[in-house]
């Protein structure tokens, strides 16, 4: 279909660690430095985000929001970064009418500011920071089918200018990450092919992509991946919201990080 905004699922590293230039997270980098420029802009930006947990969905729609350092641990200078979008109060309102519509429960939060889930991939996708952002939380069951049923119901906003962006890790087990394991990188590759495959594959019903991704626990090396699952749910709500009118998503980033494969994805 034309003119429908795109939906994207990016790898966003540890914690500010892109925006330092560490030397892991050299091919994420390059990669969210120049994703932003392949694809149609925006009029305004939704960030379903894995470090934002509600009890219900919650939208943020504060219209001046700050910066929310939700890490530790790293040098003072990443405590100084500033990030200058506005937020979208009418955007918001509207991701929680469309949420209604779809008997689905939410609210609106004027307090949250950006977290690291956020600025961090954006400072580097759109570092002029002159497209509005609105923030959306993850519900905390992580309940997968939920957040496929919630991209869902936020589709029609891709008719509307609105990228909507999944920020989270394909795979993220810290333990993993840093135990220098070279079986971690065969076990990452065997959960990283699952998912390219289930997304991708032009060839595999929808109905069967969904059942998957609602049963991802299944997959190969599923837990080991993902010890929790809340970095993987924004992909859930990005295949909801990508999948409506485009079937298949394009693998548009894989690359590694701390000896395991990362992927990332856009329904266009």
């Amino acid at each position: 279909m034309t003119n429908l905004m795109p939906v994207l699922f990016v790898p966003h590293g540890g914690g500010p660690m892109p925006l330092m230039g560490e030397s892991n997270h050299q091919e994420l980098i390059q990669f969210l430095s120049s994703v932003g420029e392949s694809l149609p802009r925006p009029k305004a930006i939704l960030m379903v985000t894995a470090h934002w947990e509600e009890d219900i969905v919650t939208v943020s729609s504060k219209a001046d929001p700050k910066l929310l350092f939700d890490y530790y641990g790293f040098p003072p200078e990443t405590y100084r970064f500033s990030y200058s979008a506005a937020g979208n109060p009418t955007l918001a309102g509207r991701v929680v009418a469309l949420l209604s519509a779809a008997s689905i429960t939410s609210r609106l939060d004027d307090r949250r500011d950006f977290d690291h889930g956020t600025f961090v991939p954006l400072m580097l996708m759109y570092p002029k920071a002159d497209i509005p952002v609105v923030q959306m939380s993850l519900v905390n069951s992580l309940n997968p089918a939920e957040h496929v049923r919630i991209g869902k119901s936020l589709a029609s906003l891709r008719e509307e200018g609105v990228l909507i962006v999944g920020s989270g890790m394909s795979f993220h087990n810290m333990q993993a990450f840093f135990s220098g394991n070279p079986a971690v990188t065969a076990k990452s590759q065997k959960f990283d092919d699952w998912l390219a495959c289930t997304l991708v594959d032009p060839a595999m019903r929808q109905d069967e992509k969904q059942l998957r991704m609602s049963h991802w626990q299944q997959a190969p090396e599923a837990r080991f991946c993902h010890p929790r699952e809340e970095h993987l749910i924004p992909l859930h709500v990005c295949f909801g919201a990508g999948s409506v009118a485009s079937p298949s998503a394009e693998r548009v980033f894989q690359g590694q990080l701390f000896n395991t494969w990362i992927s990332g994805y856009v329904w266009a």
